[in-house]
Protein backbone atom coordinates (compact mmCIF):
# COMPACT_ATOMS: atom_id res chain seq x y z
CA UNK A 1 0.00 0.00 0.00
CA UNK A 2 2.86 2.38 0.82
CA UNK A 3 4.57 1.83 -2.53
CA UNK A 4 1.24 2.42 -4.28
CA UNK A 5 0.92 5.84 -2.63
CA UNK A 6 4.50 6.75 -3.52
CA UNK A 7 3.91 5.73 -7.14
CA UNK A 8 0.74 7.84 -7.36
CA UNK A 9 2.56 10.78 -5.74
CA UNK A 10 5.47 10.55 -8.20
CA UNK A 11 3.11 10.38 -11.18
CA UNK A 12 1.14 13.35 -9.86
CA UNK A 13 4.30 15.43 -9.31
CA UNK A 14 5.68 14.62 -12.76
CA UNK A 15 2.39 15.65 -14.40
CA UNK A 16 2.45 18.94 -12.51
CA UNK A 17 6.08 19.57 -13.46
CA UNK A 18 5.45 19.04 -17.17
CA UNK A 19 2.27 21.11 -17.13
CA UNK A 20 4.16 24.15 -15.81
CA UNK A 21 6.82 24.29 -18.52
CA UNK A 22 6.64 27.06 -21.13
CA UNK A 23 7.45 26.75 -24.80
CA UNK A 24 10.34 28.88 -26.01
CA UNK A 25 9.45 31.85 -28.15
CA UNK A 26 10.09 32.00 -31.85
CA UNK A 27 13.42 33.50 -32.91
CA UNK A 28 13.24 37.10 -34.00
CA UNK A 29 10.13 37.98 -32.01
CA UNK A 30 9.72 41.55 -30.86
CA UNK A 31 10.05 42.14 -27.12
CA UNK A 32 6.81 42.20 -25.16
CA UNK A 33 7.17 45.82 -24.05
CA UNK A 34 9.36 47.88 -26.36
CA UNK A 35 11.12 50.95 -25.01
CA UNK A 36 9.77 53.73 -27.17
CA UNK A 37 9.91 57.54 -27.03
CA UNK A 38 7.78 57.85 -23.89
CA UNK A 39 9.96 55.65 -21.72
CA UNK A 40 13.11 57.19 -23.19
CA UNK A 41 11.78 60.65 -22.35
CA UNK A 42 11.06 59.60 -18.75
CA UNK A 43 14.57 58.16 -18.38
CA UNK A 44 16.12 61.36 -19.76
CA UNK A 45 13.95 63.51 -17.47
CA UNK A 46 15.00 61.40 -14.48
CA UNK A 47 18.67 61.83 -15.34
CA UNK A 48 18.26 65.60 -15.70
CA UNK A 49 16.36 65.78 -12.40
CA UNK A 50 19.04 63.72 -10.63
CA UNK A 51 21.86 65.91 -11.95
CA UNK A 52 19.94 69.02 -10.86
CA UNK A 53 19.47 67.63 -7.34
CA UNK A 54 23.15 66.68 -7.08
CA UNK A 55 24.23 70.17 -8.16
CA UNK A 56 21.85 71.80 -5.64
CA UNK A 57 23.31 69.84 -2.72
CA UNK A 58 26.93 70.77 -3.51
CA UNK A 59 28.12 73.99 -1.78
Amino acid sequence: MKSYRILILLIFLSVIATAQSNDPGLPGDDPDVPIDGGVGFLIAAGIVFGVKKIRETKP
